[in-house]
């Protein structure tokens, strides 16, 4: 068996495929994560709170006999810092909540703890999940940013330091970081996994989402969010399905997009039609287009009235908060239902569309990763799509000339994420390794 200081974090699932074979410890695998934290956390900062090893390894001995039976067998997972945990703070990336402890955890922590997760720590976010940044680098290039909102989760999976982490998204904040920093991120379809415990930002727009090093570690973490998984069955969760067909959303349709992230989507496009898969273009710019503003408005309409707390204390919010907050308070609440009747129009057109295809297959972001100087990067590629409550997942493993990664997505029909997410599986596995 290896020392603990050869291993290299790896998988969820690949993890603890080892531990059933006898070949690796859930313990060594947990030092290993520890050993990325402790060389890389000062450049990255992925972390707002975290245990220490001794910490972690004390809680792990005190129930061992428990993770040893457990889907999760112990291992170290990660959770937004909007999201509540009773063992540690839950600060929403805002002085307004430094220092505030929950009183239960959030639902989808329960049920990780309940499998056998450990929560390793509190990932740092945006303020609110909006666009003030923290303190969190791509693990890629450390001067650009990872992202947000889910800015912490995705480098910390991108960086090795933990296997899963939990984020959320609103408009595009789980899928662009994990475009940005080269890793897998999903997006729940609207209403499919119990939001109970996170900060609310837009009602009508949050969804939660995931993040893993492969599609199985997605699909593993949602079947425990699901209460799926058991020590028995969690492997029967895991598969791949080909596609047969594929609607290609130009960037250009949505909004401004980088010529190397045109070029990535038709690379990608161009590699699925040599496996025999039927490409099909979407067309509807203006469509598209309307989907986009109508986020915007029920963003803004839904954030003014869930953070009326907060807007007690604007000398603590920053300034894109304030002007968010200050054009939901200003609209009329006629411009937000007629937005809200605009998207349900809109979302018979685009299921029908949907309904002739397997996936829509889409950037992810506009371009590589923004430096930091230069804010989070825009949220447009996602909001069509997050804005109709759709099924999301990045694919990478495309990049521009100097390495920095290019993220796509592949959109699915509401509620059919395992079927998604099996899509995924697929072309990450047969497809990007032609």
């Amino acid at each position: 068996m290896d020392s603990d200081l050869t291993l290299q974090p790896q998988s969820l699932v690949s993890m603890l495929r080892s531990i059933a074979a006898g070949e690796q410890t859930a313990e060594q695998w947990i030092n290993a994560c520890f050993d990325r934290i402790e060389a890389r956390e000062e450049a990255v900062g992925a972390w707002q709170h975290r245990l220490t090893r001794d910490e972690y390894l004390t809680r792990y001995h005190a129930q061992q006999d428990f993770f040893t039976t457990s889907v999760l067998k112990g291992l170290p997972v990660g959770i937004k810092d909007i999201i509540d945990t009773k063992e540690m703070p839950t600060e929403m990336g805002s002085s307004i909540h430094q220092g505030r402890i929950p009183s239960d955890d959030a639902t989808c922590v329960e049920l990780i703890k309940k499998a056998g997760g450990m929560i390793l720590g509190k990932t740092v976010t945006t303020e609110f999940a909006y666009f003030k940044a923290g303190k969190t680098g791509n693990p890629v290039d450390t001067e650009r940013t990872p992202g947000g909102s889910s800015s912490g989760s995705a480098a910390a999976v991108a960086d090795n330091m933990v296997p899963v982490s939990v984020g959320s998204q609103t408009a595009a904040s789980v899928i662009r970081p994990a475009a940005y920093c080269g890793t897998i991120g999903y997006v729940a379809s609207r209403g499919e996994l119990s939001l109970r415990g996170g900060q609310p930002l837009a009602q009508s727009l949050d969804s939660l989402g995931l993040y893993g090093r492969e599609v199985a570690d997605i699909q593993l973490l949602r079947s425990v969010l699901l209460r799926q998984a058991t020590p028995e069955n969690w492997q029967s969760t895991l598969n791949a399905s080909e596609l047969k067909r594929v609607l290609v959303c130009d960037g250009s349709l949505v909004g401004d997009v980088s010529i190397d992230m045109q070029e990535a989507l038709a690379s990608l496009a161009e590699k699925l039609e040599k496996q025999g898969v039927a490409i099909e273009r979407l067309g509807q710019t203006e469509q598209v287009r309307q989907l986009v503003r109508c986020h915007e408005q029920i963003m803004a309409w839904e954030v003014c009235r869930n953070l009326a707390y907060e807007s007690q204390f604007p000398e603590q919010l920053s300034e894109p908060l304030q002007a968010l907050l200050a054009n939901g308070l200003a609209m009329e609440r006629s411009e937000y239902l007629n937005a809200l009747r605009q998207v349900q129009e809109l979302g018979g057109w685009l299921n029908q569309a949907l309904a002739q295809v397997d996936v829509i297959l889409t950037p992810a972001a506009p371009g590589i990763a923004p430096l930091k100087t230069d804010g989070t990067g825009s949220p447009h590629m996602s909001r069509p799509w997050q804005v109709l409550g759709l099924p999301t997942v990045t694919i990478p493993g495309l990049s521009d000339q100097a390495g920095l990664p290019l993220g796509l997505q592949l959109v699915g029909q509401a509620h059919d994420d395992d079927m998604l997410l099996a899509h995924a599986s697929w072309v990450l596995n047969t497809v990007m390794t032609k």
